[in-house]
């Protein structure tokens, strides 16, 4: 179970990111799993994106977040396993507080990380900032 130890060990184990201003995207660090091809061993824990409350969040308009994964920490693409989590705002305007909490599916490659987006005219949610870790 040696790249199960080798996830334990994964580096860092929680990475934040603020997200970007209205009509932009931005990526997060990445987490490395510490393996080329993890496999089976990430049943073993689970991947959580957590998102504070957005009080700036316009009225219907979103922030998406999609996990990623690359094979050499530069090419980022969406895991097509993982639906994206979409936050809209909400009357009067403001979203609650969430978290998705996922597991990676076995052909996740080495390197993980989120791509956050946020729609024209969506407010100024930049003081806010999301959290990926990984739960042992």
């Amino acid at each position: 179970m040696s790249t199960l130890r080798s996830l334990r060990g994964a580096s860092p184990a929680a990475v934040t990111k603020a997200l970007p201003a209205a009509a932009a995207n931005n990526t997060s660090a990445s987490i490395d799993l510490g393996v080329t091809s993890p496999g089976l061993a990430v049943e073993e824990f689970d991947v959580k994106v957590s998102v504070p409350a957005l009080p700036a969040l316009v009225e219907a308009k979103t922030v998406t977040i999609k996990f990623q994964d690359s094979a050499n920490n530069t090419d980022f693409a969406d895991i097509a396993e993982l639906s994206s989590l979409v936050i809209t705002g909400g009357t009067g305007n403001g979203a609650a507080a969430t978290s998705r909490t996922v597991k990676l599916p076995p052909t996740v490659r080495r390197y993980i990380a989120i791509n956050q987006a946020v729609l024209t005219a969506g407010g100024d949610n930049t003081g806010v900032s999301t959290t990926l870790e990984l739960l042992f």
